[in-house]
């Protein structure tokens, strides 16, 4: 699962790409830091959120079986979300500013873009270029939500013209968070 991966929310794309190399690998690795320090060590906790049986668990964590599909996608956002801590994506973040550069990012698939108000979805491809105060704001989003709006107010600024016409607002935009990716 790469950050393109459709299943995960905004918050969880932008980790990955911000974050490469800090999301183990090996499904094993990522079962143990998940159950360590999402779920305290605690077997039937992880087994019940997932919806699977502890041993199942237990053979994820000694590598007899892997964890297929939604578990597998689930997992490895998990397993960012608990290798990226708050203190890492502070200091993320300060080094983004310092460094005063932002990034390109895109929203995709044109289908799920439309402007709220109107019945017509139109067909998008939205290039985006984030400053770098954007971007240290996405590295510190604890949300989807919070995601959502620093990635709206991109897109209000790139449909404003860089504020010539103004008028659209950053919750003038429905996208899917699989439409956004940072290039």
């Amino acid at each position: 699962m790469s950050a393109n991966n459709p299943k995960l929310g905004v918050v969880a794309r932008v980790r990955e790409s911000l974050f490469r190399g800090r999301t183990p690998v090996r499904t094993t690795t990522q079962t143990a830091h998940v159950l360590e320090r999402k779920y305290g060590g605690n077997r039937q906790a992880i087994a019940a959120a997932y919806g699977v049986h502890p041993a199942t668990v237990g053979r994820w964590l000694n590598g007899t079986r892997t964890p297929q599909g939604e578990h597998a996608e689930r997992l490895r956002a998990e397993a960012t979300e608990v290798q990226t801590t708050e203190r890492g994506r502070q200091i993320r973040a300060r080094q983004i500013e310092r460094a005063a550069v932002g990034a390109n990012a895109e929203v995709d698939r044109a289908t799920t873009f439309e402007i709220r108000g109107s019945g017509a979805v139109r067909s998008s491809y939205v290039p985006l270029r984030l400053s770098a105060d954007e971007l240290a704001a996405l590295t510190l989003a604890d949300s989807d939500a919070e995601a959502e709006q620093i990635i709206g107010e991109a897109m209000a600024r790139y449909f404003n013209g860089g504020g010539t016409y103004a008028g659209f607002r950053w919750d003038d935009f429905g996208w899917e968070p699989a439409d956004f990716r940072l290039t």
